[in-house]
């Protein structure tokens, strides 16, 4: 991974990451990367596992519902893929 070296931080600015940090449970270093990487994510943007786990929250099937997934899911094991 690549490393980043900001200096002449200002104090006030110090204090104030290092409070957040503590009141978080993290360390500075791991608040810095938080802060950078939430203000560069795109906006609005939404992960297929989030999707999907939000979608079967907003379904609410009821047990007869969900059985039918349960018969129709292909139940054989999966074989891993050959390379060779």
């Amino acid at each position: 991974m690549a490393m980043l070296t900001v200096r002449n931080i200002p104090d006030p600015i110090h204090r104030a990451l290092r409070l957040r940090a503590a009141r978080r449970g993290h360390s500075m270093e791991a608040e810095v990367r938080e802060i950078l990487e939430s203000a560069i994510s795109p906006q609005g943007r939404m992960k297929l596992g989030s999707m999907l786990a939000d979608m079967g929250r907003r379904a609410k099937l009821t047990e007869g519902e969900f059985a039918v997934f349960e018969h129709v899911r292909n139940k054989l094991p999966v074989n891993p893929p050959s390379f060779e």
